[in-house]
């Protein structure tokens, strides 16, 4: 390649980076005016205007007038860029313990249509239970007016999934070994044509709240996840941590009582086989089995003032406490965040996790984190898997065909850091 083809090389990749931090701009944020994104971005105007035109080319943004009613700074007007609800966007799908959901999310988290079966899925056959979303899936697609175009499939499951291809190794309380989950997804909704990605719930849980609900704004963030068994998603110096395989965050397969109940792991006294759902329900005279009728029964007593169900919730908060002091020990994070069943219990078993964080935990790290519930609540899964599928097209917008003539590119655009993409990425397709 001689000179020139380098120079025009490397203005490409600017352009493609450029682009891709406009549209995180957006994603993350609210409409932004030209000369905001250019002050965001850090550059000039004549190249907004280039990358908003490629944007709108791709069917990704549009332009409208600035409404009278906000604000203006003298001059000429700037139009307000925004995301298009009929642009790109994912169908995000969750395989809970005790349910399935569905969804179509488009760029900026927003949730367009969603349907949810509760069933358990324990002793399902995997198979099967992928050929059942097709009754969820369809009509969920079908029903939508203007809404976003699917350009990826995100899987959110309880288990350890191989980041390379979506394999998904062990999900221990379904009892699923070895499923080449991300073919079978694809394969069952092979006419949509698009790539599937799959990941562990607890780490898309996280990936959503770092990014719009209870740790955004944090560098160093920590969401337990506990529907079934129990998982934990780390984000550290905002990136969140995944492993050399996609493998990391296993939180409730740390050992806290080595004559500990057997775990469905296989190994004995597992964090999850102290403080799970599972663990909680026997624990207070229950079917461990029930699934969320138990555990709304359990919490309606607790209500009461049962005795029991009240026992049974604090020695879940003390085994809890014990978990997260040693992950304050070692992560040191501005904020522990709690979803799913322990979000839902969290007024029982506040005051034994904070005890146990304040005779466990060292002095330092604990007087910098803040113990709180996710925001999300039960979309945190669903945005999450969301946030996995739409990855590429943030990463690089120009994968995203053109609907009209190509924009003009600009031959001095300024070069900038690129922000960093999603590290979790589990792809079939």
């Amino acid at each position: 390649m001689g000179i020139r083809g380098e120079i025009e090389g490397a203005q490409a990749e600017i352009r493609r980076r450029n682009l891709s931090r406009m549209l995180r701009e957006l994603h993350v944020s609210r409409p932004l005016s030209r000369s905001e994104l250019a002050a965001r971005l850090r550059v000039d105007r004549s190249t907004v205007a280039s990358l908003v035109s490629d944007l709108v080319a791709r069917g990704v943004v549009r332009e409208r007038r600035r409404s009278t009613a906000i604000p203006q700074s003298p001059g000429r007007p700037s139009p307000v860029v925004e995301l298009r609800q009929d642009g790109p966007g994912a169908l995000a799908i969750d395989l809970a313990t005790d349910w399935i959901g569905a969804a179509v999310v488009g760029l900026g988290g927003k949730v367009i249509a969603s349907t949810r079966r509760d069933v358990s899925l324990c002793g399902t056959r995997p198979e099967k239970v992928v050929e059942d979303l097709e009754g969820l899936v369809r009509p969920l697609l079908a029903g939508l007016e203007n809404g976003p175009r699917i350009v990826a499939i995100g899987v959110s499951v309880p288990g350890l999934v191989r980041a390379e291809d979506g394999h998904l190794h062990v999900a221990p309380a379904l009892g699923w070994r070895d499923v080449p989950m991300g073919q079978l997804v694809k394969t069952q909704f092979i006419d949509l044509n698009v790539p599937v990605f799959v990941g562990n719930d607890a780490d898309l849980a996280t990936s959503a709240e770092h990014l719009r609900g209870s740790g955004r704004g944090t560098t160093d963030f920590i969401c337990i996840w506990g529907e079934g068994g129990l998982g934990a998603g780390i984000v550290v110096d905002g990136r969140l941590l995944v492993g050399s395989a996609g493998y990391a965050g296993e939180v409730g397969h740390v050992m806290v009582d080595p004559d500990g109940d057997l775990c469905h792991c296989g190994a004995r006294g597992c964090l999850e086989s102290v403080v799970g759902e599972e663990a909680l329900l026997r624990r207070s005279g229950r079917d461990p089995l029930g699934g969320t009728s138990a555990l709304e029964d359990l919490i309606a007593a607790a209500d009461r003032g049962d005795p029991l169900a009240l026992s049974a919730l604090a020695e879940s908060g003390r085994g809890l406490g014990i978990g997260i002091s040693g992950l304050v020990n070692i992560f040191n994070p501005n904020r522990v965040a709690l979803g799913g069943l322990y979000a839902r219990v969290y007024p029982y078993v506040r005051a034994p996790i904070l005890r146990e964080l304040e005779g466990r935990a060292m002095p330092a790290p604990r007087a910098m984190v803040d113990l709180v519930t996710v925001r999300l609540g039960g979309n945190a899964l669903l945005l999450g898997a969301a946030e996995l599928a739409l990855a590429p097209t943030l990463n690089d917008p120009a994968i995203l065909p053109l609907e009209q003539g190509p924009a003009p590119v600009e031959a001095n655009e300024p070069t900038e850091a690129v922000l960093s993409p999603a590290s979790s990425l589990s792809a079939q397709g």
